[in-house]
């Protein structure tokens, strides 16, 4: 069965807090299984807005009591572990359960770089696996412990044909691909989705129980294509690109697309 959630950026005409829970109690109402943030603490532009996701998440978590929620994907490298540890623990708690952890790279450098941290990509990659490892072991020890059990479920990128963020994926709860040559307005072809699903289910042996979820926009006829090749969650992709918080309010209001 495929799930469906709002796909929210926290920047630019998004960078507002109050627009961001008024949208998420929206989805909620009107059938979405989901609402998903941005993680940035800059942007391209330095003039929009940036604020902070997990603020908001606690915000929608106080403001709903079904949706999932999450950001897709927090930038863990350049955070201190034990204090996600305990965001997300707390999270979890506050939302009776309703959490996804998403964790990767960034795609900004200068969210490192301008902090003094190291950008360099492999340097990231072995934060991230690291902090991973620590992040399953504090919610174990440092109480109160999430609701959800064995873990908060744990999604991490991929940017295919690279292999390496797959792998990784794979070792945890859910993968979310992304594409080289394929974006906003290029939706990714279905043979070339399935090809990711067939490389983690090598990777992993099985399925059962593992989440691939897909970011995009419906309206390209595609979403039962890609639920018949393997995802399990639509991301319903909204953004200054496709008509701002307009196109968004009336995006939700129509329901997802089931």
């Amino acid at each position: 069965m495929v799930r469906f959630a709002v796909g929210l950026p926290n920047v630019g005409e998004f960078g507002d807090p109050s627009l961001l829970v008024e949208l998420a109690v929206a989805a909620e109402e009107r059938g979405w299984d989901a609402v998903y943030l941005w993680d940035h603490l800059l942007y391209h532009d330095p003039a929009w807005p940036v604020v902070n996701p997990t603020v908001v998440l606690s915000a929608i978590a106080a403001r709903t009591s079904r949706i999932r929620l999450g950001v897709l994907m927090t930038a863990l490298p350049r955070r201190r572990t034990q204090i996600v540890a305990k965001e997300t623990a707390t999270l979890d708690l506050l939302s009776g359960g309703r959490l996804v952890f998403g964790a990767g790279l960034g795609s900004i450098d200068a969210e490192y770089a301008e902090f003094g941290e190291d950008p360099d990509l492999r340097t990231r990659a072995a934060r991230l696996d690291g902090a991973l490892e620590d992040l399953t072991r504090l919610w174990k020890q440092l109480p109160p412990a999430p609701v959800q059990q064995p873990r908060i479920p744990i999604w991490c990128p991929g940017r295919w044909p690279t292999r390496a963020g797959f792998r990784r994926a794979a070792r945890w709860d859910g993968a979310m691909p992304t594409f080289h040559g394929y974006g906003q307005d290029r939706p990714v072809p279905v043979a070339e989705f399935a090809q990711v699903v067939e490389f983690l289910e090598a990777e992993r042996g099985s399925l059962d129980g593992f989440d691939i979820a897909l970011e995009g926009r419906a309206a390209d006829g595609l979403v039962e294509d890609y639920a018949a090749a393997g995802m399990t969650w639509w991301v319903e992709a909204m953004g200054w690109w496709r008509g701002g918080a307009a196109d968004a309010r009336a995006t939700i209001a129509a329901g997802p697309p089931r």
